[in-house]
């Protein structure tokens, strides 16, 4: 299944400081306040010069920053500058304090039962052969695999031979979703931000025509 998701689709709420948009939640039931979900996806931006992440200790965390720097502590270690694009993997049970404003990019796995990674596409006008299944050089995944592509900057286009719709065309600020295992053709210019979601607790039946 190929979904597109757009503005429309969005849940905003904020926090201690700034906004933050949840661009896809599993399941679609779930509430990020019930600490209910499986994985979260969303995009937030940092207002204050300095803040403190919100805990999350049941969960693992990827973020990059789309606008501005940030420089990130964890436990009181030492500080680490993340700088636009650049992915940083954590624990959400660290103690987190952040200086610096930005907008970033953020995904949330639930510790034990969901695994991840998050990476940025830079695509040109020439065509990406993307094996949704698999990673760049690696074995394939099970299939119980979800991709979310999300288009910050330029317009893709996203083309599969079996999903149903096959293709679709992404604008900055709009997302899609596609279940694995498949084949999905890119076409840029655009920077695309890339998160492979792996579900270990559940049916990829179930998974797959869950609609999310």
């Amino acid at each position: 299944m190929l979904q597109k998701r757009t503005k429309a689709d969005y849940v905003v709420s904020k926090w201690s400081g700034g906004t933050t948009t949840q661009l896809a939640i599993f399941p679609p039931t779930a509430n990020y306040a019930d600490r209910d979900f499986l994985w979260r996806v969303s995009s937030a931006t940092v207002d204050l010069e300095e803040s403190d992440f919100t805990p999350l200790p049941d969960y693992d965390r990827w973020i990059s920053t789309l606008e501005g720097e940030i420089e990130l502590t964890h436990n009181g270690g030492e500080p680490l500058r993340l700088r636009p694009f650049e992915t940083h993997a954590f624990s959400g049970a660290d103690a987190t304090h952040s200086r610096g404003r930005c907008r970033d990019f953020n995904l949330m796995l639930r510790r034990g039962r969901v695994t991840g990674t998050m990476e940025v596409l830079h695509l040109s006008a020439a065509q990406t052969n993307l094996n949704v299944g698999t990673s760049i050089a690696c074995p394939p995944s099970p299939a119980a695999e979800q991709v979310l592509l999300y288009c910050v900057e330029g317009s893709a286009h996203a083309e599969t031979s079996i999903a149903c719709p096959p293709s679709s065309t992404l604008a900055p600020g709009e997302a899609l979703l596609l279940s694995a295992p498949d084949d999905l053709t890119l076409t840029g210019p655009a920077v695309l931000m890339l998160c492979r979601i792996r579900i270990s607790e559940q049916d990829p039946e179930q998974f797959r025509s869950s609609g999310v």
